[in-house]
């Protein structure tokens, strides 16, 4: 568990129900630098084909947008920032808004089969994709087809893996078909 994701999110209040339902709260360990994300973090997020991207409207609301693409989309381009391409989507543009007046984000990255789940606290800014063609390029994953029009970056502040508990199993198409085609080869 990093140090600076427990530290940004145990607020005196979340303390006072910690102590009112167990009789104990959590002291977070002091820091001053963000996290900073390792080899098991990267390998987790390169190998994610999706991801849950959380920002806050000017009216304080939460707004929770699925991002989704080839394995690797989202890349780590340091142990600090990680970043991906925006297609044209909807035209809704609620988390470009939301960024526009407060810039943290969190990402949740899930790995059903593995019951694996990632947390990551950071602060956003996009890049207008015709003002940064090369970065657009560089981060636009080549399977997908569509313009890019803007580019996330995302420096990481804290991060956390979650425990299993709960996560029930899940599994693509392609995972299905993996498990599959031995099986059928036998019986063929």
């Amino acid at each position: 568990m990093a140090d600076r994701f427990l530290q940004t999110l145990i607020s005196p209040p979340v303390r006072s129900a910690q102590l009112a339902y167990y009789g104990s709260s959590q002291v977070p360990p002091h820091t001053t630098s963000p996290d900073e994300l390792g080899e098991d973090e990267r390998h987790f997020i390169e190998a994610s084909d999706s991801f849950y991207m959380a920002s806050v409207s000017p009216d304080g609301w939460p707004y929770i947008q699925h991002r989704g693409g080839p394995a690797g989309f989202l890349k780590v381009l340091s142990p600090k920032l990680v970043a991906f391409a925006d297609f044209r989507g909807n035209r809704q543009l609620l988390s470009t808004g939301n960024i526009a007046t407060n810039d943290r984000v969190a990402l949740f990255l899930m790995d059903y089969p593995n019951r694996t789940r990632l947390k990551l606290l950071g602060r956003a800014r996009i890049l207008d994709a015709r003002e940064n063609a090369g970065r657009a390029t560089e981060l636009a994953p080549p399977a997908l087809r569509g313009r890019v029009e803007r580019v996330f970056e995302i420096e990481i502040e804290g991060f956390d893996w979650i425990c299993p508990q709960f996560i029930t199993p899940r599994y693509s198409a392609s995972q299905v078909q993996s498990l599959l085609t031995p099986l059928q080869q036998r019986i063929a």
